[in-house]
């Protein structure tokens, strides 16, 4: 059996989505380890810890937008490398 890469779009790019869907397990683990440590930094302030498991669901949640994000500028920056102009709708 072979293994196929993702097939690209028309233009020979692959679409945002596809680079969010790669992007969002290292999203969610960022997402959970920050919101680990914020809730032990909140400890301080004298509310009650946040969980590790309470945190990989956080992270879960956290890591769909985030990975949309990183999908978004690493469409932008590979649009840049190979000449094109960015997505003029992206804010850039």
């Amino acid at each position: 059996m072979t293994r196929q890469m993702p097939l690209p779009d028309a233009a020979g790019r692959w679409p945002v989505w596809k680079l969010a869907v790669l992007v969002y397990v290292p999203s969610a683990g960022a997402a959970a380890v920050n919101l680990f440590f914020v809730g032990l930094l909140l400890q301080a302030l004298g509310l009650p810890p946040l969980g590790p498991w309470a945190s990989v669901v956080g992270g879960m949640v956290l890591g769909l937008p985030l990975a949309w994000v990183a999908g978004r500028w690493f469409r932008r920056m590979i649009d840049t490398a190979e000449g094109h102009d960015p997505d003029p709708g992206a804010g850039v």
